[in-house]
C-alpha cells in the first residue's frame, strides 16, 4: 500500500484493528461517503470461537448501521436467563420477556457469525489484512500511518486495536497500562447433540460458569476462575475445566464431557484503568482500547458498536474533525467508564472466594426483587443511536452526559 492522499472534497479514515469494532467503525463512515482502511495486523480477517451477547443497546447501534435485522436473523433470542448455585437452585431469574418489553430483546450469536457479517458489508479492497502498524504521526490536519506495505496518509486515524493497542501506546504514552483483574477464563463453543432449552450463569466460591445456546443448536460455554496472572494447566486446559467444574449441576457436566481440547481458549481477563481522554489531535480510540472492560456486564462489543454509530454521527453534524472528536470523548468517556466501573464491582462479588462471603451474596441475588434489576440496567440498555437533534442537546443545553 503505497503513500497516497484522497481526492478534493473527499473525507478520508484508517483504522487500526480489524474488529467488530474497527468493522462497524469503518462501514459507518463509507455509508456517510468517507474513504476508508481498515489495517489488520492478522492476515485472515476473523473472531474467536466464542459467543456474544447483543443486549438492546448494541442491537440499535446495528440497526443505526443498517445490519439490525440481518444480525437478528443469524441470533437467538434468549428466553431464560439469570444466576444459579453450584446445585443449580436460582439465586435470581430474569424475565426475558419483560426485559424485551421495556427495552427489546437481547441475543446470543456467535462472535464470527457477526463479524463475517460486518465484513460482508463492506466494499471490496477496504480491508488489509497482514498489514502490522509500526508507527504513527499526527500532522496538523493530516495523520500518518507507518506499516508493512508502506505509509497511509488519512484525515482521521481510528484507533480499534484492542486493549494492547499500538496506537494507544505511541499517541498516549502517559496512558496507563492494562491491569489483571485476579481471574482467568475459558471458552469454548460446545456441539452437545442438540439445542439446550436455556441458558445463565452459576456461581460458586471463587469460580463461574456461563452458559448459551447458539442458533446453530451448538452451545457456548465460558469458565472463570481465580487464578494468579499468567499460570497455565499443566495437564490441559479441557481436563482443567472438568476438573473445577465437572461436579457441578447438569448440564456442565455434559457439554464438558462434549467439548473438544481444541475448542478450549483460556486468556487472563484484563482492564483498562480509565484514561484522561480518548482523543489527541486527530486521533481516536475506540472500542478496547479506549475502555477494555470486563465481561461481566457482557457489554464489551456493545460498547464498541455505541462507538462506532456515535462517532460516525458526530462527524457529520461538526464542521469540523477536532470538535467532532472532542464531542466524542465527552459523550463516550463518561457513559464507558461508569460501565467499565460497574462491570468491576460485578465481578468482584461473582469471583468471592469465602463461605460467609458468598453465602451473603447468595441472599442478596434471591431477596432483591426483579424491578431493582432493570431499573439498575435502564441507563445502559436505554441508549439510543444519536441523531442531529440529540447530539446538538448534549453539546448546547446539557453538556456532557454519562
Amino acid at each position: 500500500m503505497s503513500k497516497a492522499a484522497p481526492g478534493a472534497g473527499e473525507r478520508s479514515a484508517i483504522m487500526v484493528g480489524g474488529g467488530i469494532g474497527g468493522l462497524a467503525t469503518g462501514l459507518a463512515l463509507i455509508r456517510r461517503g468517507w474513504q476508508v482502511k481498515v489495517l489488520e495486523r492478522a492476515a485472515a480477517f476473523g473472531e474467536v470461537g466464542a459467543g456474544l451477547s447483543l443486549w438492546p443497546n448494541g442491537l440499535r447501534a446495528l440497526d443505526a448501521l443498517g445490519m439490525g435485522d440481518e444480525v437478528r436473523g443469524q441470533a437467538l433470542v434468549e428466553t431464560q436467563a439469570g444466576i444459579r448455585d453450584t446445585a443449580g437452585r436460582w439465586l435470581s431469574r430474569t424475565d426475558t420477556q419483560e426485559l424485551a418489553g421495556r427495552f427489546g430483546p437481547l441475543v446470543m450469536i456467535h462472535r464470527a457469525r457477526l463479524f463475517d457479517t460486518l465484513r460482508a458489508a463492506l466494499p471490496a479492497g477496504t480491508l488489509c489484512g497482514g498489514t502490522r502498524v509500526t508507527g504513527v504521526a499526527l500532522h496538523g490536519r493530516r495523520v500518518e500511518v507507518r506499516h508493512d506495505g508502506g505509509v497511509s496518509q488519512a484525515d482521521l486515524l481510528v484507533a480499534a486495536d484492542g486493549i494492547n493497542s499500538t496506537v494507544r501506546r505511541s499517541l498516549w504514552p502517559q496512558a496507563p497500562a492494562p491491569r489483571y483483574t485476579g481471574y482467568t477464563s475459558w471458552r469454548l463453543v460446545v456441539d452437545a447433540g442438540g439445542r439446550l432449552p436455556a441458558g445463565g450463569e452459576t456461581w460458586g466460591r471463587g469460580e463461574r460458569v456461563g452458559i448459551a445456546p447458539l442458533a446453530d443448536g451448538r452451545t457456548y460455554l465460558f469458565g472463570v476462575a481465580n487464578a494468579p496472572e499468567g499460570r497455565r494447566a499443566p495437564g490441559g486446559e479441557l481436563a482443567e475445566l472438568r476438573r473445577r467444574f465437572g461436579g457441578w449441576h447438569d448440564p456442565i457436566p455434559r457439554l464438558l464431557e462434549a467439548a473438544d481440547e481444541e475448542a478450549v481458549l483460556r486468556h487472563d481477563i484484563y482492564t483498562l484503568p480509565p484514561l484522561a481522554g480518548f482523543t489527541t489531535g486527530r486521533a481516536v480510540l475506540l472500542g478496547d482500547a479506549a475502555h477494555a472492560m470486563s465481561p461481566n456486564l457482557g457489554q464489551g462489543a456493545n460498547q464498541a458498536l455505541e462507538d462506532a454509530v456515535t462517532l460516525a454521527a458526530l462527524l457529520d453534524t461538526h464542521t469540523d474533525v477536532e470538535s467532532a472528536l472532542a464531542a466524542y470523548d465527552r459523550d463516550r468517556r463518561p457513559r464507558t467508564q461508569s460501565i467499565a466501573r460497574r462491570s468491576d464491582r460485578i465481578g468482584a462479588a461473582a469471583q468471592w472466594q469465602s463461605a460467609p462471603a458468598t453465602a451473603v451474596r447468595n441472599l442478596l441475588l434471591r431477596l432483591t426483587p426483579a424491578s431493582a434489576m432493570f431499573k439498575s440496567l435502564a441507563p445502559i440498555l436505554d441508549w439510543e443511536p444519536p441523531g442531529h437533534d440529540e447530539l446538538a442537546a448534549v453539546d448546547v443545553v446539557r453538556g456532557p452526559r454519562g
